[in-house]
Order: C-alpha cells, then structure tokens, then sequence
C-alpha cells in the first residue's frame, strides 16, 4: 500500500487501496463461511458420503464439493439478514417469485430467499465494480455516482434475467420431450400398466435421454405414494412447470380418471398434437429465416460486394477525372 500511495499519490491510490480492503474484507469472511466445520464433522461427512457411494477417488471431485457445500452454508447464513431489506411485502408477489423459481427447477424451500440474497450480493458487487471503474475514469463527481448506480441496478437485475433463461431452457426441453414420454407411456399402458406403474417406468426410462421429464415423473410418483390423490398431483404439475402441453395433457389425465375413457387412446391423440404443433413450429422458423437474413446480407455481405464490383470502376474513374481536373486549373 505505501509502494501505490509513493507511485501515484494518495488520490490516485485511493480507489485501489478500497478494492484491496474489500477483497480482503471478503477473503477473510468466505474463510471463515468455508472453513466453519471441523476436522472431525469434516471426516465424519467425508464417511457417510463414502457409505453411501458418494466419495470421490480424486482430490477435485471433493475439492469441488467442499466449495459447494461452503457456497451453499455462505447462502443459508447471509440470506436471511441480505433478502429482509427487498423481502416481498405480499403474499402474491412472493407466490409469483415461488412459481418463477418452480418453473426454473429451483423447489428449495428457501429459494425464495436465496433469490432476493443472490440479487442483493450482485448489485453491491455492481456497485463496488461501478463505483470503483466511475471513480477512476470520471473522478469523484455526482456523474460517477449515476453511473454508479446504473451498474449496481444492471447486476441487481441480472440474477433475475438468468433465472428466465434457465426456466425458458427448462421448459423447451420439456416440450421437446414430452412426445417421446406420452409414447412410452401408451406402450405401457397398452401392455397392461396402470397410470402409476407407467408414471414409475417412463421415469426409469427417461432418466438420461429427458432427465428433466424424468425427474417431474419421479416426484409425481413420490406424491402419489405420500397419498396424494391423481388429480391433485397432475394439476400440481402442470402448475409447477407453466408448460402448456403438460396442462393439456394434466386435464386430458384428469378427464381419463374421471369418465373412464381409454387411457391409451387419449395419451396417443395427445402425442400425435403434440408432435403436430412441434412440426408446426419447425415450420413457422423456417419461413421466418428468409426475413431474417436480410440484415446480415444487408449489413454484412453486401458492402463486400460493393466494394469488389464498384471499387475497380471507381478507382478508374478517379485516374481518368484527376488529370482532366488538374489541367483545368
């Protein structure tokens, strides 16, 4: 720190005396979050990961679950006292934030917590950055600290804006899916199967080619075996996902258990519309990719072939105009 106050002064050297306090500030407090647990509870985990065929034979696979276990207790401790400042003040706003998180595959109890701690975390970082980068290029003047807070708000937001790219991801590769599920699941029930032995076996099936579908399958299957009737574990479904093919096809279930109709019949129609909208969709991209490509011909490609056609003439026209010029003057 004197070797930067010596180079370049003390008002140049503030900002990067602040930037080393904080990280040290944060260096000492992720120690003591990380390394809270001692060597004994540490072995005794380390033994019941091992009993249950969870121990990694090398040092990066436990290195790398040490650290997600410390960033998950830093987020248990500091979400509480960090998420109390934005807490939703209704129950609706907190309703719309779970269903958010549901849709995203995010079920924690607390996620709603970690959420609103995560987008605390991010905007004080963004401050910090903008503060320190306002500082250095604009000095100490009311126009850093609008840039400032402009920064802070863009990283406050930005967890908000992952968490719908991973719920619009999560739920494209349910409806690209579901298909393949619905007809496995009619084989099933047409070799005899219930609606919950079929549930069980698509969800054994799926398990790599559609993990997202499989697992949904799995906690249905959980539910039912809680007690929870048919009906209650389809709507919660299709409600904890926001896809509307898996909507449709809950009412389609649901319809099926109550009138007795052909299960097989019903899960078949569903497929074959489900891979007709799918179609449908496909198609629609392609007839919009003739538009699309305008503006990278425009932008791109054409002032490429300007230059190749028109420069030559040009280049001509000025040898033969540049003479004819110079001798009229």
């Amino acid at each position: 720190m004197a070797v930067l106050i010596l180079a370049f002064g003390f008002s140049d050297a503030l900002p990067f005396l602040i930037f080393i306090a904080i990280a040290i500030i944060v260096f000492v407090v992720a120690d003591m979050f990380f390394n809270s647990e001692t060597r004994s509870e540490s072995r005794l985990d380390q033994l019941q990961r091992r009993a249950r065929g969870e121990d990694f034979d090398d040092a990066s696979g436990s290195v790398t679950d040490s650290t997600k276990e410390g960033i998950q207790k830093l987020l248990q401790k500091a979400s509480p006292s960090l998420s109390s400042a934005i807490q939703p003040k209704n129950e609706k706003d907190v309703n719309k934030m779970r269903v958010k998180l549901d849709s995203a595959g995010f079920r924690n109890e607390s996620a709603v917590e970690y959420l609103l701690a995560i987008q605390m975390m991010s905007g004080m970082f963004g401050l910090f950055v903008g503060g320190i980068g306002s500082i250095i290029f604009k000095g100490f003047s009311l126009t850093a600290m609008i840039y400032a807070c402009g920064v802070a708000l863009l990283f406050f937001l930005l967890p908000s804006v992952v968490l719908g790219f991973i719920a619009s991801k999560r739920k494209e590769k349910i409806f690209l899916g579901l298909p393949d599920a619905l007809d496995l699941m009619t084989v099933c029930v047409e070799a005899g199967l219930g609606q919950d032995q079929a549930l069980r076996r698509v969800s054994d099936e799926l398990a790599k080619s559609h993990p997202v579908i499989a697992t949904e399958f799995q906690q249905c299957n959980h539910q039912l075996q809680m007690g929870k009737t048919r009906e209650d574990v389809l709507t919660e479904l299709a409600e904890r996902n926001d896809v509307e093919d898996l909507k449709t096809l809950a009412n389609v279930l649901i319809q099926v258990d109550r009138f007795g109709t052909s299960v097989a019949k019903a899960l078949r129609t569903q497929s074959e519309a489900m891979r007709v909208r799918r179609r449908q969709i496909a198609e629609e991209k392609a007839s919009k990719t003739a538009v699309q490509l305008i503006f990278p011909l425009v932008l791109c490609i054409f002032p490429g072939i300007f230059v190749v056609l028109v420069g030559p003439a040009a280049i001509t026209m000025v040898n033969e105009l540049l003479p004819v010029m110079g001798g009229g003057q």
